[in-house]
Order: C-alpha cells, then structure tokens, then sequence
C-alpha cells in the first residue's frame, strides 16, 4: 500500500541553486531576534519556515496564500525543503501572517541591505548618496477597513526609498492610501543623502527644514511656481539646458523659501523640466541626470509587482501586508547578491527564470536518483516510524 502523500517521510533534495540564493541568510538567522509563542502551545511555524516559504511564494509567483499553502503540502520539494518539518496547516500559517514576524523581518531586511550596500557597485559616485523617494499604491479589498481612501474603494500606499546607486530598497513605511507623501521624506533620508523627488513633493516649507536638516533634494517643480531670480549661471550654448539661477520660490510673505535655491531647466524631447535642488557642488546637468535617474523607481516598482508578485494579497490586515512586502523586499535583495555574485550583473527576468528552471532541473535530477520505490512497497506504519 502505498502512503499518503501528506504522511509519507520527507527527503532533503540536494538544491544547490536555491542554497546559493538564501545562503545570505545564514548569519543573519543566527542572530535574528527569536520569535516567541504568545501562548501556552508552542510555535506551529518557526520564523525561518515562514521567511523560507514567503521568499518561495515570491521567487515561484504564487498567486495567493492559498496557491502557497496547495504547493507546501503537495509539491514534492516544496513539502520537503520548504514547509517545516511536520507540514504547515492554513491555520498555522494566515495566523503567523496576522500578528507575528515583524520585528524579524525588518531585522533580516536591514542587515540584508548591509550585505547589498557591500557587494554591488556604485554605479554614480561622483553624483553622491542618491535616495528616489515614492509612494506606491496597492488595491485593497473593501474589509480591509484599515486602507481608507476614498469611498467605496480601499488602498494602503507604501512609501519607499531606493537606493538609485546600488538599485535596491532601503526604506519602506506603509500607511492608508489617502496619506501624504512629504512627511515620510525626513525619515526615509539620512542627512548627507539626496533625495530624488517628482512634482508632489514640491513644498517650499519643506524644502527649507530638508535644508536645516542636512538632507538634500533634487525635486521637479510645478511650472507656474513663482521664481525670484538672486543671481543666473552661465549656460553652454546648443544645451539642453536653458536655465540656472540661484533663486527663492513662492510669493512673498506668502510661501516663499527662506533659503535661496538652485533651479535649473531644461528641455528633453519637447517636454521641459524645472527642477529645485540645495546642491550647488553639481553642473546643470548632473542636476538633470540625477531627475532623470529617478524613473528607476519606477522601473523598480513595475518589475517587483510583475515578476515577484508582491501585491497579490496573502494577508488583509495592515501587519500580514506589512509583512508581504518586506517578503518581497527579503526576495529582491537575495536575487540582487545571487544575480551579482553569478554573473556579475543587476537583478533581471531572464535570471530570475533561469534560477527558477536550475531549481526544477536539480528537483527532477534528485527523483530520479532517490525514487520512491520503497515507499510503495513499506505498509504506512513501518513507514511512518521510519520517518
């Protein structure tokens, strides 16, 4: 009689490719804060097995918790390297995504970053430590009482700073889809950082106290801004710059900046630009180089929901989708280090498949060399104590 699968004894499959992918986790597990019971029964799900499962549902594109739970109890090398020992329940795990991990998964995504930061190369130096600050919307369905946007729609909104120059994550906040953006500036910019910034972070308040703080900006402004001219730059003839001026922005006595700053405007493919900056030590275009710069966020954002499926709910409150997104956040870091240290090059789709095709070759290969001939001859008791 051969065993159920969900009781039949479980087998490590030799995976190489997907070692070499979490074995940047190996020290920072070690130390990671250990994960408590708020109860009396001790933990179904360790905090290593749901980090493991959730880079899994990431990397193999699940397409919801329950897609994932599915291919933990009956995908073989799911069930066997990925689930935890004694298999996962759906209970076992929507609870862990409720209300427990967060302080783990935000240890493992800051010292995971340290890694990052040290491996990848700077790809702009001479333009300094540049952060893209944006929001990111997410649909939220309509119990997600907690998403308040506008009515009869629910959103949360993640505001993110990325690291132009290594091209990874740094921070991450989550808040309802209806909240300000230029708030979370100060917290995302460490001082001595530029932040790279579209048009709704234009506020001339802000940009004086992001002075005061030591926190630069390069911040595309509205066109019909005022602008009180202190002193132009020469601009190079047949440029695409057509202005550079130390100015003050706003109306007087109104909403005018207090400390004189730089604007520098300039025209791409028809489309003019106007952009503020505190940073005087960088040419006019460097200026327009760092804006232009900005649109890797965008990139970012559209390759991280498409590829690692971040924002297909697993969890409807605010600390299981706080915990999806730093999964997601976890994942990317490990295929930028993965993708660099293999080839020498920056995360892409054709890595990420090649990864996912190395793993089911290595699987298949593992089949074959251990089947199951045994078990279909063993009765499910002898089995089951062997196990």
């Amino acid at each position: 009689m051969k065993m159920p699968r969900s009781l039949s004894p479980k087998k490590k499959y030799d995976t190489p490719s997907f070692k070499k992918l979490y074995l940047p986790l190996a020290d920072i597990l070690l130390r990671v804060p250990k994960l408590k019971s708020k109860c009396n029964r001790p933990l179904q799900m360790e905090f290593e097995h749901q980090l493991k499962a959730l880079v899994f549902f990431h990397l193999e594109e699940h397409t919801s918790g329950r897609h994932l739970i599915q291919a933990l109890q009956e995908d073989d090398y799911a069930r066997n390297n990925i689930a935890p020992p004694e298999g996962i329940q759906k209970s076992s795990f929507f609870d862990a995504m409720s209300d427990r991990g967060l302080e783990q998964f935000l240890f493992v995504l800051q010292e995971l970053q340290k890694q990052a930061s040290g491996l990848l190369p700077k790809k702009f130096p001479e333009l300094g430590d540049l952060v893209a600050i944006d929001g990111s919307l997410i649909n939220a369905v309509l119990s997600m009482y907690w998403a308040d946007y506008r009515d009869g729609v629910n959103k949360a909104k993640a505001h993110f700073g990325f690291d132009i120059n290594r091209a990874i994550p740094r921070k991450i906040f989550l808040t309802t889809g209806n909240s300000g953006e230029r708030p979370f500036v100060s917290q995302i910019l460490e001082p001595g950082q530029t932040g790279v910034m579209d048009r709704g972070y234009q506020c001339h308040n802000a940009f004086d106290r992001w002075h005061m703080e030591n926190r630069h900006f390069v911040c595309r402004i509205k066109a019909n801004t005022t602008k009180t001219c202190l002193e132009s730059y020469p601009v190079p003839a047949n440029s695409f710059i057509f202005y550079d001026a130390k100015v003050q922005l706003g109306q007087p006595g109104d909403n005018q900046t207090e400390k004189p700053l730089r604007l520098v405007g300039y025209r791409v493919a028809g489309k003019v630009y106007w952009v503020a900056t505190d940073r005087f030590d960088l040419t006019a275009e460097q200026i327009a180089q760092i804006y232009e710069l900005r649109w890797n966020i965008e990139k970012f954002f559209a390759w991280w929901k498409r590829h690692l499926r971040v924002y297909h709910l697993i969890s409807r409150s605010r600390h299981g989708l706080m915990i999806q997104i730093l999964s997601g956040l976890i994942t990317y870091l490990l295929l930028a280090i993965y993708c660099q240290e293999q080839h020498g090059e920056k995360v892409s789709i054709k890595r990420v498949r090649e990864l996912r095709y190395k793993i089911l070759n290595e699987t298949r290969a593992a089949e074959v060399e251990y089947p199951d001939s045994m078990d279909q001859h063993m009765e499910p008791e002898l089995l089951y104590a062997s196990s």
